[in-house]
Order: C-alpha cells, then sequence, then structure tokens
C-alpha cells in the first residue's frame, strides 16, 4: 500500500488544493505545515471518502438509535475532526512501531496560496459558527478527508491525544531556518494568547450581565425618567428623587390604589421576565434517544435513574454510563426519549465531567453561550431566588471551547483543548468573586481533572487578565469587580472563637440540609406528570410565590448580590451602597425587631431557594446559598450582641461593650463566615473558599475565623450528606465520572469485573489474518448495543493478544469499503503486500486502524493498579491476560459503575 510497507512510512501524495484543505493547511493560519512536513501515516492520509450514497447513512423516517442526530438538523458536522497529515498535524492513528525518523521530513517547497487575513477571518467565522452535531455517519459523508474522532457521549482518549500532540510539535521543531524558529515561537505563544482572550471577553460578558440584570431589576419597580437604560442608583445617588416614577404613580393608582397596583405589577414583572428566560432556556432543548441511557442532563435531582438493560448473558450487566445500551427485548415498551436543556442550571457538574475527558457535545457551543447570557439577565433581574456566580463558569467555558477554534493544536486535539477550558471555567469564578486567586484554586479543587504546572500558571494568567478587565470596566460604579466586597476595620476578639465555631456547624449543617430538601423537592413535586412535561408551568408557578411572598420583605426583594452585601457589610453611616434595612442597632431594644425581620427572610429565602434550585433557567447556587447563611449568621450576630450588650459586666467581654456603635461585635463578619460556611456545606470547596472570603475582605485578620468555620462546616456537612450538590448530579446523570480526589478502598482484583470472553466481542486471526467486513460489522454492531460505542475489538491469535481496533476507527474503515457485504479485510500486516497498480491504497487493508500494543494488565492485579490506571492515563479500556493469553477486556464506564456500587456498599456498612 501507498507509504506503508515493511512497517517502513513514505511521504504521502501532495494533497489537492480544495477549499477545505485551504482552509485548515494553515498553522492557524499559518500553512507551511501542510506542505511542508511529512507527518506520521494516518487513513485519511490515504482512503478518500465514497460518495454519500455508498456511505451507511440513516434515513430520517428511522427510528432513533446511536447515530441519530441529537440536536435536530444533520447540519454541517462540528465534531472534533481529524484531518490528514497534509491538511494538519492531526493524526487520528498513530501505530506504536512507526518510525520516528520517516516520520520526520520536509518539503522545501511550500506553497502560500491563502492569505493571512482570509485564514484567520475564515476560522473567526468558524469559531463563532453554532456546530450542529450529527451522528459519525452523517459526518463523514460531508468532508472527503475528514474524519469524526469523538462522537457524543464518548470519553476522551488521552493517550492518543498526547502522542498525537507530540508527533505535532515533532514535526514543528524539525525546521531550523528563520522561519521554523518563528512558527515554533508562535507555536509556543497560542496558548498565552488564548488565555488573555478568554479573559477579556469573559469580563466584558460579565459587565455586560452585571450592568444589564442591574437595570432590568429596577423595571419591576419603576423607571427613570431622564433613560429607560437608567438603573435606580444611578438615576437617584443619594436616595430618593423625582427623577424615578413608581409604577403606582405612573398609573395613577389604577386600579387597586397606588400601593397594591405596584404589588401586581411587581408580581406579573417577576413572571414576565422568568417567563422569558425560561422561553429562551427551551430553545436549547436537545432530544436524546431512548437508546442512551441516561437521566438527566440539567440539575434536576428528582430524575428517574433507568435500570440497566440485560446483557447477552441475560443478566443486568449493561455499565451505567452515558451511552446506547442494548435495546429493550420485544415484550418491554420503549421508554421516551430523554430531553435536557444546555442552558438551563448553572452547568458547573457538566464542565466538570466534560474536563474529565467526557464528550458532550452542543453544551459549550455558541448558541448555549449567547441563550444562556440573555436568559441569566431575564432570571437574575425576575428577582428568583438564584445567583449569576454559577453560570459564569459555564459561560466562561463556553468562551474558552469557541476562542479554542481559532487554532487548530487546541480545535483538533481535545485534551489540549481541556487546559483552556480550565482556565476559562476559574476566569469563570474570578468575575463572579472578584478573586482571581480564588478561581485559579477553584479550577485545581473542583472543576479540573488533570492540572499540569503549565496550565497552572496560565490559568493565573487568565483570571489576572479577567480581573484586571473587570476592574477597569467598573460595572458597579463603585471600582469593585464584584457588589459584596466589604472591608472589617475592627479585629475579631477571642471570645468570639465559639461563636465562630457555631457558625460553621450551623452553616455546614444548612448546606447538607439544603442538599437534601432539593433532592426531596424534585423527586416529590417535579416528577408530577404536568409539572414534568411542562418545565414553563413550574417556572410560572415558583416566580408567581416568588412575587407573592417576598414583596413585603424588605430584604427578600433585595437581589441577592446586593442582599449579600448588607448582610456582610459593616455598619458605617458613609457608606453609600448600604440599604436602610435597619440591620444596625444603636441600643439593645433595637435588636429583638431586627432578629424578627431576619427570622422572616431567612424561612422565606430558604424555602425559595429550594424550590428555585432546578428549574429551567440559567440559575447558580453559589449566593443564594450564601444569602441564606448570611441571614442565619447575621442572626447569631446580633444575638451574640445582644449577649454582650445585656451583660457588659461580664470580665470576659473585656472592652468590648464600652466601645462606640454599640458593641465592638461586628454581625457583618457572622454573615460573611455563615455564607462561607453555608456554601460549603452545598459545595464542599474548602481552601478555594476560604481564599475567596479573604479577597473579599482583604483582610489578614479573618483568614483565621474563615478558615476555622469553612473547616468545621465541611466535617459536618459530610457526615450529613457525604456528596455536594454537584457530586449528587453528577451521580444522578449517570455520567462516566471517575473521582480523581476521593480514592475508594480496594480490596479485590481486575478479575471481580471482567467478563467472560465472548466470542463475538473478539476478531480471531488464527486461522486467517483476513475476516470478512460483514462480520467486522456485526461484531461492531454489538459493542455498540452494549454501549460501548468509544470501546474496541481485541485481535486475537492463538489465543494471544496482537492488537485492538478502536470501533470508531473499525466503524470508519467500515464506510469506506465499496462492498461491504463481499469485502474481506486484513486485520494483520503481512509482508508479501504490494501496493495496487493505480497507486492507490488497498481500503480493505486495516491495519493502520490497529493499535498493535494496547494497555494490557494480568488479570490478577489488584484494583488499586486498575484505578490509577483508568484515573492517570486516562484510558478508555483495559485488555485482561491470565498467564499471557487474551482473557477479556474491560472499559472504563464498567470500572465507573463497580466504583459506584462499592460507595454505595460502604456507605450501608
Amino acid at each position: 500500500m501507498t507509504g506503508r510497507r515493511h512497517g517502513r512510512l513514505r511521504l504521502p501524495d501532495v494533497a489537492r488544493p480544495d477549499d477545505d484543505d485551504a482552509a485548515s493547511s494553515t498553522l492557524n493560519g499559518t500553512e507551511y505545515q501542510s506542505q511542508y512536513l511529512s507527518l506520521p501515516s494516518s487513513p485519511t492520509s490515504y482512503f478518500r471518502r465514497q460518495p454519500s450514497s455508498m456511505s451507511r447513512r440513516p434515513s430520517i423516517s428511522d427510528p432513533p438509535d446511536e447515530r441519530s442526530p441529537l440536536l435536530g438538523a444533520p447540519a454541517r458536522s462540528s465534531r472534533v475532526r481529524i484531518h490528514s497529515a497534509h491538511g494538519s498535524p492531526r493524526i487520528p492513528h498513530l501505530s506504536r512501531n512507526q518510525s520516528y525518523a520517516d516520520s520526520i521530513k520536509s518539503l522545501r517547497n511550500h506553497s502560500r496560496h491563502n492569505s493571512w487575513t482570509n485564514s484567520w477571518s475564515q476560522r473567526l467565522i468558524q469559531a463563532l459558527a453554532d456546530r450542529q452535531e450529527s451522528s459519525m455517519s452523517d459526518s463523514k459523508t460531508l468532508y472527503p478527508d475528514d474524519r469524526v474522532w469523538y462522537d457524543q457521549f464518548t470519553s476522551t482518549d488521552w493517550v492518543h491525544d498526547s502522542i498525537a500532540d507530540a508527533y505535532r510539535v515533532k514535526a514543528l521543531r524539525s525546521r531550523k531556518d528563520f522561519w521554523g524558529r518563528v512558527y515554533v515561537l508562535w507555536d509556543s505563544s497560542q496558548g498565552w494568547i488564548l488565555s488573555a482572550l478568554v479573559g477579556f471577553i469573559v469580563a466584558v460578558i460579565a459587565y455586560v450581565v452585571n450592568v444589564g440584570e442591574a437595570t432590568v431589576f429596577d423595571f419591576k419597580d419603576g423607571y427613570c425618567q431622564r433613560g429607560w437604560l437608567i438603573s435606580e442608583k444611578t438615576c437617584c445617588p443619594h436616595g430618593p428623587c423625582t427623577d424615578w416614577r413608581d409604577w403606582g404613580e405612573v398609573l395613577q393608582g389604577f386600579p387597586f390604589g397606588e400601593r397594591w397596583t405596584e404589588y401586581g405589577v411587581y408580581i406579573l414583572a417577576v413572571m414576565t421576565l422568568a417567563t422569558l428566560s425560561c422561553l429562551l432556556t427551551l430553545t436549547t432543548k436537545t432530544v436524546v434517544p431512548s437508546a442512551y441511557r441516561l437521566a438527566t442532563f440539567d440539575e434536576d435531582l428528582g430524575a428517574e435513574v433507568p435500570a440497566p438493560l440485560p446483557d447477552a448473558d441475560g443478566n443486568g450487566a449493561a455499565p451505567n454510563a452515558a451511552s446506547p445500551t442494548r435495546p429493550p427485548a420485544k415484550t418491554e415498551q420503549p421508554q421516551p426519549p430523554m430531553v435536557y436543556y444546555s442552558a438551563a442550571g448553572s452547568g458547573v457538574a457538566e464542565v466538570r465531567v466534560i474536563l474529565s475527558g467526557f464528550v458532550l457535545h452542543g453544551f459549550l457551543g455558541f448558541k448555549t453561550l449567547v441563550i444562556k447570557t440573555i436568559g441569566l439577565i431575564l432570571s437574575v433581574a425576575s428577582g428568583l431566588s438564584l445567583g449569576k456566580e454559577g453560570p459564569y463558569v459555564h459561560i466562561a467555558s463556553c468562551v474558552g471551547n469557541i476562542a479554542c477554534r481559532l487554532f487548530a493544536k487546541y480545535d483538533r486535539n481535545d485534551a489540549k483543548r481541556r487546559e483552556v477550558l480550565s482556565a476559562a471555567a476559574a476566569a469563570g469564578v474570578t468575575v463572579a468573586f472578584g478573586a482571581p486567586l480564588g478561581g485559579v484554586l477553584f479550577g485545581l479543587e473542583e472543576v479540573a481533572y488533570y492540572f499540569p504546572a503549565k496550565t497552572l500558571f496560565r490559568t493565573f494568567f487568565c483570571c489576572i487578565t479577567a480581573a484586571l478587565t473587570l476592574k477597569f470596566l467598573n460595572p458597579y460604579g463603585t471600582h469593585k469587580i464584584v457588589m459584596f466586597q466589604v472591608r472589617y476595620l475592627v479585629d475579631w476578639e477571642y471570645f468570639e472563637i465559639l461563636s465562630f465555631i457555631l457558625v460553621g456547624v450551623l452553616g455546614g449543617a444548612a448546606g447538607a440540609l439544603f442538599i437534601k430538601a432539593s433532592r426531596y423537592w424534585a423527586k416529590t413535586f417535579r416528577r408530577i406528570p404536568v409539572i414534568k412535561a411542562h418545565p414553563l408551568l413550574e417556572v410560572l408557578l415558583v416566580a408567581l410565590v416568588t412575587g407573592v411572598v417576598g414583596y413585603w420583605n424588605t430584604l427578600t426583594k433585595l437581589p441577592v448580590a446586593k442582599l449579600l452585601y448588607n448582610l456582610a457589610a459593616p455598619c458605617d453611616e458613609r457608606d453609600n451602597n448600604l440599604e436602610d434595612l435597619g440591620l444596625c442597632p444603636t441600643d439593645i431594644s433595637d435588636i429583638p425587631p431586627i432578629l424578627t425581620n431576619l427570622s422572616a427572610a431567612f424561612l422565606i429565602k430558604g424555602l425559595l431557594t429550594i424550590v428555585t434550585f432546578g428549574i429551567k433557567v440559567p440559575a447558580g447556587i453559589y449566593v443564594p446559598s450564601m444569602v441564606v447563611g448570611g441571614l442565619m449568621g447575621r442572626l447569631i450576630g446580633h444575638v451574640v450582641q445582644w449577649v454582650v450588650m445585656a451583660t457588659p459586666d461580664w470580665s470576659v467581654w473585656g472592652t468590648c461593650p464600652k466601645m462606640p456603635n454599640a458593641t465592638c461585635i461586628q454581625p457583618g463578619v457572622y454573615g460573611l463566615i455563615a455564607a462561607g460556611s453555608t456554601m460549603c456545606g452545598v459545595t464542599r470547596l474548602s481552601v478555594t473558599l476560604a481564599v475567596i472570603l479573604f479577597e473579599l475582605t482583604g483582610s489578614l485578620d479573618y483568614v483565621l475565623p474563615f478558615s476555622l468555620a469553612i473547616l468545621v462546616a465541611k466535617w459536618v456537612a459530610d457526615a450529613i450528606e457525604p456528596l455536594s450538590i454537584y457530586d449528587l448530579l453528577t451521580e444522578m446523570n449517570s455520567y462516566p465520572f471517575l473521582p480523581n480526589k476521593h480514592k475508594p478502598i480496594f480490596t479485590s482484583d481486575l478479575a471481580d469485573i471482567v467478563p467472560r470472553v465472548r466470542r463475538e466481542r473478539i476478531i480471531d486471526i488464527t486461522n486467517s489474518p483476513v475476516v470478512p467486513a460483514v462480520s467486522l460489522r456485526t461484531k461492531l454492531e454489538h459493542l455498540h448495543r452494549a454501549g460501548e460505542l468509544d470501546g474496541g475489538l481485541p485481535i486475537v491469535r492463538d489465543g494471544i493478544l496482537v492488537g485492538l481496533i478502536p470501533a470508531p476507527d473499525l466503524e470508519y474503515a467500515l464506510d469506506q469499503l465499496r462492498d461491504e457485504a463481499s469485502s474481506l479485510c486484513l486485520m494483520a500486516p503481512v509482508p508479501s503486500i504490494d501496493d495496487s497498480d493505480d497507486g492507490r491504497p488497498d481500503p480493505t487493508d486495516f491495519t493502520p486502524y490497529i493499535d498493535p500494543a494496547p494497555v494490557a494488565l494480568d488479570i490478577r492485579s489488584p484494583m488499586d493498579l486498575v484505578y490509577e490506571c483508568f484515573v492517570k492515563l486516562g484510558l478508555r479500556y483495559i485488555c485482561v491476560l491470565k498467564d499471557g493469553r487474551y482473557a477479556g477486556m474491560t472499559h472504563k464506564k464498567t470500572f465507573v459503575k463497580y466504583v459506584r456500587e462499592l460507595e454505595e456498599k460502604e456507605g450501608h456498612m
């Protein structure tokens, strides 16, 4: 065959200069790689796609299966495509017996048929285009030399991407002249450019959201005569003024009187804004065929997890994973398709799973970015008990994903792309809390699965860029990055340590109980058929209750970010940002009314937060949980303040009762500590949260109380509810997410999860290296029905494992055959095979797709070693040997299911 004989490689033919190759043959606009470098051979450098009529393409009338389009239109494919060697340095297949020396060559003459400007403009248009994911078979016929590598609901092959990038870098550095060094410098600078670009864009989007939601929020009460787009604070910076007109005044009290008319308009505005946000969110609807065994993709804790279907042996051994499983028996009723909305909720759980290597198309696309940004402005402005800080992580990850399309080395390598996504997610936390250091730690502690030192430094650079940009934009007119930044000038007293510990205990308990209450509400109310079928109805009901109940309490009527600031800020008459809420007592008699008001607000806000979490609008849980905790902490702070003022002669207080402004006790400190403790109970963030609170206050004096309370809160929350809110969502959704921070206790070996060897799950070449294509297609379809869309078929000779062909590669190779029914496919190298007469390769030779050295472990290997291989190497599957002979194969999804069952068993002990 061309370019390959007896394990040697030859330079592939020069690429034809068609439009697709011209757009992709640049180094992100630099076309030198396409012509002067010869990279390791790949299937796509040899095979040309057959006409669409010859491809296996399902018709519109076919029932949904694993090849059905998930996002509607089977339009232009946007999967991660691996071009041929002459079009890109991305290598779809890298055989380990290929020669490095043969793969690094150069052509001295390279054309420049595309200008730098044209190539970059094309890349920008492609980056902003909303990529519609179609099926694997659909997309294969659209690009002559493109290839889909990662299908929907599969996991990333980290080893493959690492090897592919190593080949790319080796080829890039092979040129030693001036322009070669320039290209190397440009390649190494792309990561920094992306980090800066992502940080800047995320800050601009955060500015738009902050300014937009503040303006729209005030429309529920009235408008400014000097301009409709002016918020009440900007219209009347020094208090009530004539420029601001309430709706009761505008309507002249019609029809219920001025006060009740304002109440009615407020409720109507809350419901209208929530409805608009929900309608926008519903446009991101994605229908997953029933073949995909998933529970839910948005924050619905009440989702029903389908029972696993029986495998070939009749037992329930189908992996609990995000991929199609064996169809139900004829006697069973087929389950309806699962529906999810990519713009709903916060998206933090999905971002974490994506960063772990799970392919989830549509969640980080341009459409999701636009819809979620606009919907977030409307949902926050409606006054619902939700926040914008969590969705910032999802929005920032969308920005990072879209920005990666500008550079080929990130666009065509999922492992490299996840480096940028980690930095982007951290930038989202930075603009949410004004904490660049907290953002870096958030990426390290919560979302990132692989976080090397290089990624850490670029993440820090991205966060600093985002923070500086937002600082210059000044969204609130206070020169603060976020609204609830506070400063404490009075130090804490030693007798307050016990109070801080108590606040941590109550905050952690409140966070854990919130998870249980949200789960209970979702499993009862959201499973009502009408509510389940019409998510807009639930949003309307929640908005109605929020407007009716929250209007009369001055605390619950405020936006959550402003309320958190008023709960955490110290009492200072010079602070113009504080609202007149009556939270600053001057005498002991002022405290009981404050406690009554705070208690009512705590109950209202707590219940509203529980029923709001999980509705189909963009919504975060970070700040709402902090607000609930802040109300509780402020309560405790005023109680401590009352005790000190009631017993001023106790020596334990020292000089505290004699200080001005009632006492030295600052209830705002208790409010912020309780806010952080409750958020810790919900999310289980620890170090990240302590640093965020430090950056919010800018005071080293309160690092110890913050850290102490968060430590206690995490211990208490773990004792009440072992899972965080996002761990619970990940488990409910049946994502193939293998936790890398909490290693289970293994006492077994690999034999416990290895199924018996079945003839339909292997390719036996003992008698002949040639296998009928029909047989391979049958084995491939069996893999798909078993839920292993990203699995593989081991190749065995005399019981010895001699190779493995991944399922995506096998399907691609089979689709290239002109006559599949009568074709015989070569599954092992045969030295006597020569090139065909016409110089074209034989499409029945499948050896370029075969991995000759798959990762294999002995069946007696301890389960700890299996865990380390899946977590550290990012493998999809591991072959199993017994006394040197093939004994089976275990998939990552099977191992994830085993780990979950093991943890559940330990939890019941």
